[in-house]
């Protein structure tokens, strides 16, 4: 293989495909990335057998090939080199790279013992905006198990349906649901594991906010597919548990508080809590307040005053202030609707004016 690529364009693909590769002892090839020169492009590919993500980067073709490199040694050299243009060649399984004052000469692996990356085939569920994705995911993504005990919950679940597409995620203490209105005609659900989600948006996260973003999907496959990248990952088998019961829609308690002062007052709060993270909220109606308590023997106790619009029965109930700092943290109202059932049934939290984000977070019980 032989072409001549700017080291800007190279530089961007080596540092998107080489984020999944670690150090594998048992199998040094995923080490490496694969190079791969055809059709007026070069091609690279990283895998770690969970999920595979290439790009392509234009350059001027003089011959076609492919060559497996080292991907730490090649990204730290090509990301030091000057941005200018650079010639690639090979040569008895080394690569010859040359960019103004330098060159080098890097050893690699035959490119037949580099895993076959599968291919998607079934057909294309849905287009959508690169911005919209990423934003989606990165709102439920941190509530996601970091436990493989239950492996359906060990990753983010995308439910596909006639009016539009829901991103869920939970660890069993709380659950975040993002619901974007979007046409759709396929009626399905899958389940994407944590690190593939994780890389997605760090990946959308260099898109353009016009970029569009095709979504295919084939038995245990799943594909994303830009212009110019495509991240394909397995899906976690399994039953996602049945999370809607949990969502309420009628509260005996309900509260429209002003978002800012309400994570401002549980981070102070919090500072007093115990080592459960527990943080009581007494919620009195008559007085359109809510007392915020915490208190460890070792350190002292905090008690917050917060007013806001409540109607209801009056109720105390404790959560896990951590929690309760996630949910807020994925709000971007002024202003948030906490509902509440009782001291034992879960609290919700949405955001006002926004339907499509809803937070379940359980109580503590004491």
């Amino acid at each position: 293989m032989e072409i001549i690529c700017l080291q800007e364009n190279f530089k961007k693909g080596i540092n998107v495909v080489g984020n999944i590769i670690g150090k594998n002892l048992t199998l040094p090839i995923l080490n490496n990335v694969l190079l791969t020169v055809e059709k007026k492009r070069l091609r690279l590919i990283s895998t770690d057998l969970e999920m595979a993500i290439t790009y392509w980067t234009p350059g001027k073709v003089k011959k076609e090939g492919e060559i497996t490199m080292p991907a730490k040694l090649l990204s730290d050299f090509i990301n030091n080199l000057p941005n200018k243009k650079i010639e690639i060649k090979t040569k008895d399984n080394s690569l010859h790279i040359k960019c103004e004052n330098f060159k080098s000469v890097v050893k690699g692996i035959d490119s037949k013992e580099f895993p076959i990356i599968p291919k998607v085939r079934g057909g294309s569920i849905l287009k959508i905006e690169a911005l919209k994705l990423k934003q989606a995911f990165s709102q439920v993504v941190n509530f996601t198990s970091l436990s493989d005990i239950r492996p359906e919950i060990s990753g983010v679940l995308i439910d596909f349906n006639s009016e539009g597409i829901k991103f869920v995620a939970t660890d069993s203490f709380r659950l975040g649901e993002k619901t974007l209105s979007i046409k759709n005609e396929t009626k399905t659900s899958v389940i994407i594991p944590l690190r593939t989600v994780q890389e997605l948006i760090r990946i959308l996260s260099e898109q353009g906010r016009d970029e569009l973003v095709e979504i295919l999907i084939e038995q245990n496959q799943i594909l994303f597919k830009t212009p110019d990248i495509q991240l394909i990952s397995r899906l976690i088998e399994g039953t996602y548990p049945n999370y809607e019961q949990l969502i309420s829609k009628q509260f005996e308690t309900n509260l429209i508080l002003d978002r800012d002062e309400f994570l401002n007052t549980v981070k102070i709060t919090s500072l007093f809590s115990s080592k459960i993270n527990d943080l009581r909220l007494k919620v009195i109606p008559k007085k359109s307040l809510v007392e915020i308590f915490a208190q460890d023997t070792e350190i002292g106790e905090n008690t917050s005053e917060l007013k806001g619009e409540i109607k209801g029965k009056e109720v105390e109930i404790i959560f896990n202030h951590k929690y309760l700092l996630d949910g807020l943290n994925n709000i971007d109202s002024n202003k948030v609707i906490l509902g509440l059932n009782g001291e034992t049934n879960p609290g919700i939290l949405k955001p006002v004016g926004d339907p499509g984000f809803v937070y379940v977070i359980m109580p503590i019980k004491l």
